[in-house]
């Protein structure tokens, strides 16, 4: 079920929408990255500049993903949202953003076995669905700026379940008390709750393996619980059915997430009020998104799949993975989806709504910056069009 839209022309990026109780002036939204600027895991004065630039009235972001516990990072400097201090620096954030008329989710993130011992409390093992690790295709960024090799996971025992579904549902918590209009469940990209989902990680024989059903279970139940804890009109989930980033293989993607939409469906239907969106990558974002250039099957099937899961889906529909302007522009227009996420455009174009709305030239991003630790340098100095055009 697709949004109405008012009149009878078709929509833009840059038309506006209204996502369960909030009204977005446009329809471009900044995608969660991570960038590695919270010094010892707190926001700070950086990531607030850093949202600010990218925030435009009833502009809606999405942040980098956040802890959601100790247990959760597999990069260094990465933000959470489960102490104190942590919620304390975020409210920072929040306010920047809510200052300039912008709208905020916190993504609520656990990495599972996309992790290194030396990320965890006490050296132990990173926790996941399976003992079999990430393969040397993939490397993880360690704390001193080298790259290392994913160790073997420790499967989380079955009892041990519900204390991740709690701890996700205490972090929706306090990011309702840092100020966030919502959150949004990263069920996607190789991590935890994709790590159960997807056939070719979950080799379990408990009642999280096996079915479609049980690997979808650990997912509904996150959602669930946050849905009952802050409202589930404040609740978006991320999911990447047809990516095998991090070794996420499923031999039948378009199934899964066939099957994940009908069940959030169903409990959308169940709690009596809507998730406040579903966000999906495209396929593309793994064969564009670590260099370049590159394919990853063909363009027409790929919008297939995505459109199966766009008519699925009873909701807001997001969109994200590799969208240019135009391609931005054609998935609004025909229907494809509601919202559409930019990545990489917004790191090197704070001002990216403007540009596009104008068809600006675009500043070109510093991959090599990407999960640096400069609080300025590849993270708030890229220019803006007033300056770059006051410089000529």
């Amino acid at each position: 079920m697709k949004q109405s839209i008012m009149g009878d022309n078709k929509p833009t990026l840059f038309s506006p929408y209204k996502m369960g109780n909030l009204n977005l002036c446009h329809r471009v939204v900044l995608a969660p990255m991570t960038r590695c600027r919270a010094v010892n895991s707190i926001p700070n004065e950086a990531l607030v500049e850093y949202y600010r630039q990218r925030t435009t009235a009833g502009g809606f972001l999405i942040t980098e993903g956040t802890m959601i516990s100790p247990t959760a990072a597999g990069f260094p400097h990465v933000p959470g949202i489960f102490t104190r201090e942590q919620i304390e620096g975020w409210k920072k954030v929040v306010d920047a953003v809510h200052k300039q008329g912008g709208l905020i989710f916190c993504q609520l993130w656990h990495v599972g076995r996309a992790s290194h011992q030396v990320y965890q409390p006490d050296g132990d093992a990173p926790i996941s669905s399976t003992n079999k690790p990430i393969s040397n295709k993939w490397k993880i960024l360690m704390p001193d700026a080298t790259y290392g090799r994913y160790p073997e996971p420790r499967p989380l025992a079955t009892h041990e379940i519900p204390q991740v579904v709690e701890d996700y549902r205490l972090a929706a918590i306090n990011a309702i008390q840092a100020g966030f209009d919502g959150i949004e469940i990263h069920g996607a990209h190789g991590y935890l709750l994709d790590q159960f989902m997807k056939d070719g990680i979950n080799d379990r024989t408990d009642e999280y393996g096996g079915s479609l059903d049980n690997r979808c279970k650990f997912l509904l139940q996150v959602v669930r619980a946050v849905a009952a804890a802050i409202g589930a009109d404040r609740v978006g989930v991320r999911i990447s059915p047809a990516i095998d980033h991090l070794d996420a293989m499923d031999y039948d993607p378009r199934s899964l997430g066939l099957a994940v939409i009908e069940r959030l469906n169903k409990l959308q239907f169940e709690l009596g009020s809507k998730l406040s969106y579903l966000h999906v990558t495209q396929p593309r974002y793994t064969a564009y998104g670590q260099t370049e250039a590159g394919s990853h099957g063909s363009e027409e099937e790929i919008a297939q799949l995505m459109r199966s899961w766009r008519g699925a889906y009873v909701g807001t529909f997001i969109c994200s993975g590799g969208y240019t302007r135009e391609l931005g522009l054609e998935a609004v227009a025909q229907g494809d989806a509601d919202l559409v996420a930019y990545g990489r455009l917004f790191i090197s174009n704070p001002d990216l709504v403007l540009r596009l709305k104008l068809n600006a030239p675009l500043n070109r991003y510093v991959r090599a910056t990407f999960y640096t630790h400069h609080p300025v340098v590849g993270y708030t100095d890229y220019p803006s069009l007033h300056k770059v055009n006051s410089r000529l």
